[in-house]
């Protein structure tokens, strides 16, 4: 009896372990979230998320979207290749003046198939001056 249980357990983790050999697709981003911090009206809007396959497999980006029109994510079209980077770049419209706070959802073959990336920041107008900055010059002024 014990015999049999201890064949069954062996064989048990062999199985185990060949199915441990399959290949997987991994996908390493070298940051998650990328600040804008404080931008210009109409300044350049692109980013760009970079990763890594730090899989055994290609990696194929089936899709990118965003939570909102005003971000357009951008994909890579062809799979990345095991040890090879890729980029997603992400183009915000940078002519809404307000905190910029998006997700970005990234789907993919990889051992985790949905990753959100994140963007932040903030978008001012400089024509426009804030009532804190009016109240420094009066202040100033006096």
């Amino acid at each position: 009896m014990m015999k049999n249980l201890v064949a069954i357990l062996f064989v048990g983790l062999m199985s185990f372990g060949a199915f441990a050999q399959e290949k997987i697709a991994k996908i390493e981003f070298k940051t998650d979230t990328i600040d804008y911090g404080t931008i210009e009206k109409g300044a350049d809007g692109v980013r760009v998320f970079e990763f890594t396959n730090t899989g055994n497999a290609p990696l194929i980006i089936s899709d990118v979207k965003s939570t909102c029109g005003c971000t357009v994510p951008k994909k890579p079209e062809g799979p990345i290749m095991p040890g090879e980077k890729g980029e997603i770049s992400v183009k915000y419209d940078t002519n809404r003046v307000n905190p910029i706070r998006k997700t970005i959802t990234v789907t993919s073959n990889a051992d985790t198939p949905t990753v959100a990336l994140k963007i932040k920041g903030e978008v001012i107008d400089p024509s426009k001056t804030s009532v804190l900055e009016k109240k420094d010059k009066s202040v100033i002024e006096q």
